[in-house]
């Protein structure tokens, strides 16, 4: 039994000094060996590895893929007009020198990014000094980003990195400044909205009176029309009254005799007082003027 024991314990321990030898290395890391506290080895393929077993050798993994720094703080920078703009940036940057990048920042990516951030906003500001509110906003934007980049790469290769790409997040101004310019555009918007309702109103106007005058011509025609039609109604109606009225006189006295009692009497309280002998009444009386039916 003692014998089994200590076969299993002696397996178990070679078991455990194999495993302490092997490692794996990801396709998205680089594997830095260390011997005694020195870097024995950088393995960038990957795969199993083999090394020593502790203490003789250790292994450190540090991501190789890209990184992004965002700007820590936003500090105004001035302008070549001593304008106060507040920038927000990033950078995207990846290990390239692993033994370069362990010896200046060791393994804690922290470490770089404090130095490279202030690096960067340096860099940002000798850029943003050379240049007006108006290029940095628009104008020379990506000028200004690729020459930060430019200047960024010396710096980055003693960190052991490369400098994949520097981006201008957000340009603008300061609280106080940004709060006038709100103003003055807000002003200028409200001058600009006056002046078109003064131009609103005065078209309105316009059109409004143009209307008019074609509403007074319209009416002025169709009266014109109507009389006409209406002159023309009455020349054709006295035509046919005349016709009528020469074939038949005692008729025509008789109907005009008529016309005149019906505009005389319009309502049943209408009263005449006349002498019964008047003419007025002689086709009520039957007079020989009459017609015979």
């Amino acid at each position: 039994m003692n014998k089994i024991a200590l076969t299993v314990a002696g397996a178990l321990i070679a078991l455990m000094l194999a495993a302490s030898t092997l490692f794996v290395v990801d396709q998205r890391q680089v594997a830095v060996v260390y011997a005694l506290g020195e870097i024995k080895d950088v393995i960038v393929e990957p795969g199993l590895k083999f090394k020593l077993p502790p203490p003789f050798q250790n292994v450190v993994f540090l991501d190789k893929r890209v990184q992004t720094l965002d700007s820590p703080e936003t500090r105004p920078i001035f302008t070549a007009e001593k304008k106060s703009l507040v920038i927000d940036w990033l950078l995207k940057w990846r290990i390239s020198e692993p033994r370069q990048f362990i010896r200046n920042n060791g393994t804690d990516f922290r470490n770089l990014e404090t130095r490279l951030a202030s690096v960067a906003q340096a860099a940002f500001n000798e850029e943003i000094t050379k240049r007006d509110v108006k290029g940095v906003l628009s104008g020379e934007r990506d000028k200004i980003m690729n020459d930060v980049r430019q200047r960024l790469q010396d710096e980055a290769k003693s960190f052991g990195i490369e400098i994949v790409d520097v981006r201008i997040k957000r340009v603008d101004f300061v609280a106080d400044i940004t709060e006038s310019v709100y103003r003055r555009m807000e002003s200028e918007r409200k001058q600009v909205a006056n002046e078109l309702r003064s131009q609103g109103m005065a078209d309105g106007e316009k059109i409004k009176a143009d209307a008019d005058r074609q509403r007074e011509v319209i009416i002025a025609e169709a009266y014109r029309d109507a009389q006409k039609v209406k002159g023309e109604g009455d020349a054709k109606a006295s035509a046919l009254y005349a016709d009528a009225f020469g074939r038949d006189p005692q008729f025509a006295q008789f109907y005009r005799s008529l016309e005149a009692y019906r505009a005389t009497f319009r309502s049943k309280s209408d009263v005449i007082v006349m002498d019964q002998n008047n003419d007025f009444f002689r086709a009520m009386r039957g007079g020989s003027d009459a017609p015979r039916r």
